[in-house]
């Protein structure tokens, strides 16, 4: 099939003219293939992680270990959706650092295969296509987006991604 942009409009949801490999924080929200509830149930307002989800957890915990410039903030892990904010910052030279993307990539690849193969299904779609991201500008949108992170699994009654409310 060739590319022909009269027909595949593949719009980027990213800022544009925004460098994404530039030192800062990024709250980023990942969803399961057809939002599916795999990782794991809230119970109580509190998440409690399956095979899946602990998987999902590791693979995000690794992320350091593969890009020195990448340092882990607030995470949480929901039954079909993950949230967590991205810190990258300057001890790569610019030309030599991964941006958002790549880094949301690898780890969608990881966690993908961990979970296939608790599956013993590989090659099977894992994540919906693309992410959600925001950059973080000020101190005040960190401290929001932390505490929507560890406020979600409260609200999960209410989230429109629980299935329950989709319906």
């Amino acid at each position: 099939m060739t590319f022909n942009p009269d027909i595949h409009h593949r719009r980027s949801i990213r800022l544009k003219e925004y460098d994404y490999t530039k030192a800062g924080a990024y709250f980023v929200t990942i969803c399961l293939f057809q939002r599916e509830c795999l990782c794991g149930c809230v119970i109580d307002g509190e998440m409690q992680l399956g095979e899946s989800g602990l998987a999902v957890q590791d693979a995000w915990d690794d992320l350091p270990n593969h890009y020195s410039h990448v340092e882990l903030d607030q995470f949480i892990v929901m039954p079909n959706h993950v949230h967590g904010i991205v810190l990258l910052d300057n001890s790569e030279r610019e030309s030599e650092r991964h941006g958002l993307s790549e880094i949301v990539r690898a780890f969608k690849t990881f966690s993908a295969k961990r979970i296939n193969k608790l599956r013993d299904n590989p090659g099977c779609s894992v994540w919906q296509r693309n992410f959600y991201e925001r950059v973080i500008r000020t101190e005040q949108e960190l401290s929001k987006a932390r505490e929507y992170i560890v406020n979600n699994p409260l609200k999960w009654d209410l989230d429109r991604e629980n299935p329950i409310n989709s319906a």
